[in-house]
C-alpha cells in the first residue's frame, strides 16, 4: 500500500485512529457547549473551546448522502469498481464520511445504519449497514 492510502495519526485524529483498533468508534464532545464533532479537532467548531472529550459511538447512524464511483478515486481502489462513498450521520450527532455495506442501488436517503468495524490495507475502518428493522 502507498502512503498515500494511510490515514494521518498525527494530531488529534490519532486517537480516533487508536480507538479503532480498539474496536471502537469514538467522537469528541465540547465539555463547554456539548456539541459532538468528527474529524478530530484541537478545539470545538462550535464554540472553539480546546475543552474536549472523547466518547464511544453506540453504533447507530443514518445515512445522509452518497456517491457511487464508477472509476477509482485513486488507484489503490481500482478493484472496488463500483463503490459507495457515503455521509453517515451518528445517533449521537457527529457526521462522518463512509461506505454502507448494501448493494448500491438499495441506498435511501435516511437509511437507518448500524456500525460495523472492517479492515482496508491493513486498518480498522468504520462502515455501515442497513439496520434491521425490528418490531
Amino acid at each position: 500500500m502507498s502512503a498515500e492510502v494511510k490515514p494521518d495519526r498525527t494530531g488529534p485524529a490519532g486517537a480516533f485512529w487508536s480507538a479503532l483498533d480498539g474496536g471502537r468508534l469514538e467522537f469528541q464532545r465540547c465539555r463547554a457547549c456539548g456539541a459532538a464533532q468528527l474529524p478530530a479537532r484541537e478545539e470545538c467548531t462550535a464554540c472553539l473551546s480546546p475543552d474536549l472529550a472523547w466518547e464511544a459511538a453506540q453504533g447507530g447512524a443514518t445515512l445522509i448522502s452518497w456517491v457511487v464511483y464508477h472509476r477509482p478515486y485513486h488507484e489503490a481502489f481500482k478493484d472496488r469498481i463500483p463503490y459507495n462513498v457515503a455521509v453517515v450521520e451518528l445517533d449521537e450527532g457527529p457526521r462522518l464520511i463512509s461506505n454502507i455495506l448494501a448493494p448500491n442501488d438499495s441506498l435511501r436517503i435516511d437509511m437507518p445504519l448500524r456500525l460495523e468495524l472492517g479492515e482496508s490495507f491493513g486498518q480498522t475502518i468504520p462502515q455501515f449497514r442497513p439496520r434491521v428493522p425490528t418490531g
